[in-house]
This record gives C-alpha cells, sequence and structure tokens, in this order.
C-alpha cells in the first residue's frame, strides 16, 4: 500500500515569502511581471510544494497545480476554440473557477501541461503523476454554443484530452490520471460518461487513474469496468463507496480517499488505520493508494502538509502487519 495526494495542492502559506505567488501574479496582471518571470516565481513555489509532500512522505506526488488557477482554466486556454468568462463556484465550496466557454469547436494543437510535468519530475525524487480534467466533468462545468449536444462537446473534450495525455505518456509520466467529480451528482450521464472514458483512454499504454470526489459511485452500475487502472473514491462525502468495494476486480486499484480535505481537524492515526483496515476487507494492500478524499486546496497550506503527514503515519502504522 502507498500514499499518494488526490490533485491539487495550497498554493499560498503563512511563513515568510508564502503570499509571493499571489503578488507575483497581481503584478503580472498589472503590467509590472513578464511571463518568464511569473513562470520562475512559480518554479519556486511547485518546488516548495513538492518538497512539502516529500517531507510528508507520500510514495506518489503532483506538482500541487500551481501554475492553474482552478480545474478547467489552464487547460482551457491551452485548447483552440475556449476561453474563459465570468467566475461560477466550484460545487459546494468556497473557492470558484472561471467558466470555459467555447468560441469554435474545440482542438488540441499541442502540448499544453508537459513542460510542467517534466519541471515537477526533474526536481522531485519521488515519482509525480500527471493531472488532467475529466472530459465529461470539464464539459459538465463549461458552456458551449459551438457543438450539437453535451454528447458532442464531451466527446471533443476526450478527444482534445486524449492527445494530451498521449504527449504526457511520451514524456514518461508514470500515471495519468482524469479528475471527474461532476459524475457523481449525474448519475442519469453515466452512458455518456462511459463513452467518453473509453475515449479519452483510447490508445494509452501508460496506467490511467479515473478520481471522484463530492459523493458516491453507487448508482454507477459497472464502474470498475471502466478502462481505467486506478479508480479514486471519496469516502468522507460519498460514505456509500463502502458498498462497493466488493465490486473492484482484482487487477484494478483503490484510490482510498479516507482524509477529510475540507476539514482543518486532523485525524488520528488509528482513524486512518481503522478504514484502511475496512478497505483490506476487499483490495488487497498492494493495490491501495491511501490519499486524501479531495484536493488539498481547501485547506491551510500547514493543516494540508500536516494531514499528510498524519496519513503517512497511519499507513506505515499498518505495513508491517501487511509485509
Amino acid at each position: 500500500m502507498q500514499a499518494t495526494v488526490v490533485s491539487g495542492y495550497p498554493k499560498i502559506a503563512n511563513h515568510p515569502g508564502g503570499q509571493r505567488l499571489r503578488r507575483a501574479i497581481a503584478q503580472f496582471d498589472e503590467g509590472r511581471l513578464t511571463q518568464a518571470q511569473l513562470d520562475d516565481v512559480a518554479d519556486e513555489v511547485t518546488r516548495e510544494v513538492i518538497e512539502e509532500q516529500v517531507a510528508a512522505g507520500l510514495d506518489l506526488i503532483t506538482d500541487g497545480l500551481i501554475r492553474w488557477q482552478d480545474d478547467f482554466s489552464y487547460i482551457a486556454r491551452g485548447l483552440e476554440g475556449l476561453r474563459t468568462t465570468g467566475l461560477l463556484r466550484y460545487f459546494d465550496t468556497n473557492t470558484y473557477f472561471r467558466q470555459p466557454v467555447t468560441t469554435g469547436t474545440v482542438r488540441w494543437t499541442g502540448p499544453i501541461s508537459v513542460r510542467d510535468w517534466r519541471f515537477a519530475a526533474e526536481v522531485s525524487p519521488k515519482p509525480v503523476k500527471a493531472l488532467l480534467p475529466g472530459p465529461y466533468t470539464f464539459a459538465k462545468l463549461s458552456r458551449s454554443e459551438h457543438h450539437a449536444s453535451l454528447r458532442d462537446f464531451t466527446l471533443t473534450l476526450a478527444s482534445a484530452l486524449n492527445q494530451e495525455a498521449r504527449a504526457l505518456q511520451e514524456a514518461g509520466a508514470p500515471l495519468v490520471q482524469f479528475n471527474e467529480p461532476a459524475i457523481t451528482k449525474h448519475a442519469e450521464d453515466w452512458p455518456l460518461f462511459q463513452e467518453a472514458a473509453a475515449a479519452v483512454t483510447q490508445g494509452l499504454t501508460v496506467k490511467t487513474a479515473v478520481y471522484t470526489w463530492f459523493g458516491d459511485v453507487a448508482a454507477l452500475d459497472g464502474f470498475f469496468d471502466l478502462p481505467f487502472n486506478v479508480f479514486g473514491l471519496d469516502f468522507v462525502m460519498g460514505p456509500a463507496n463502502w458498498g462497493v468495494l466488493s465490486a473492484i476486480p482484482a487487477d484494478r486499484e483503490l484510490g482510498l480517499g479516507i482524509v477529510d480535505a475540507r476539514n482543518v481537524k486532523l485525524e488520528t492515526v488509528e482513524e486512518i488505520a481503522r478504514a484502511i483496515e475496512r478497505a483490506t476487507a476487499h483490495v488487497s494492500p498492494d493495490r491501495l493508494w491511501v490519499g486524501p478524499s479531495a484536493s488539498l486546496e481547501y485547506l491551510p497550506r500547514e493543516q494540508a502538509q500536516a494531514k499528510l503527514a498524519r496519513l503517512v503515519e497511519g499507513v506505515h502504522s499498518l505495513q508491517a502487519a501487511y509485509t
């Protein structure tokens, strides 16, 4: 069993210099910093959050999505046929995203996140997984006036994201993860989701993951038949996910989201260990990726790192028993 993080990491910290990315973005918007200077600051903060994840003891990390303003804008700006517009609330959180809106048919024209993954991989002593928005959630939270239907828009995005995933695969990413929280709120779109999953993974040989959060997948019949290797579930806001574990095939892995990513309260080692033991009744320890319930961006930086360190303590407390 190994410890990982789900997606993003807090960009701002309370220590001296912890606000520098926010200041740099403001200066860039005012024309007082160049893109290259802003990129240098983002590199510094990326190094910092990688160091924190490694210090916490994680086995698989992310770059923290430091350059991403939200779950969609960064990728949207790199695709032809999309722009971003006004702020919308992200599910029921206190965070917001700029809604992507089409300006034409969406097309992938070249790598968007490969440079960022390569930078993170070069400075990290631990493996770094690549992150992408899933096509269904991307389409569901965007607005299109240039596609015939939600299905058309979703599958167009799936094709574009598949090409980005292939570029990450070619660059050497050990795992490409697609984030799909919206499907936990819209079981009526399950057939479309299945179609999009097949399209976004077409031709990929790298290990792939789909992560959901803010709900459960109990109503999605055949969820573990989707063409992914790792299935990330939220067991904090989706307690019904405990009831689906018996359906996981022996050749699939589980992202066990058991540390609350939206609450500063620190779980105990015993609570974490009990949740892991509950999962191992259905999934062997060597197929478990233990992590938070969702992105850690909703927490202060210090609490996020403390939760990851406690998570690793919980994993280590059981590892001897399973070896």
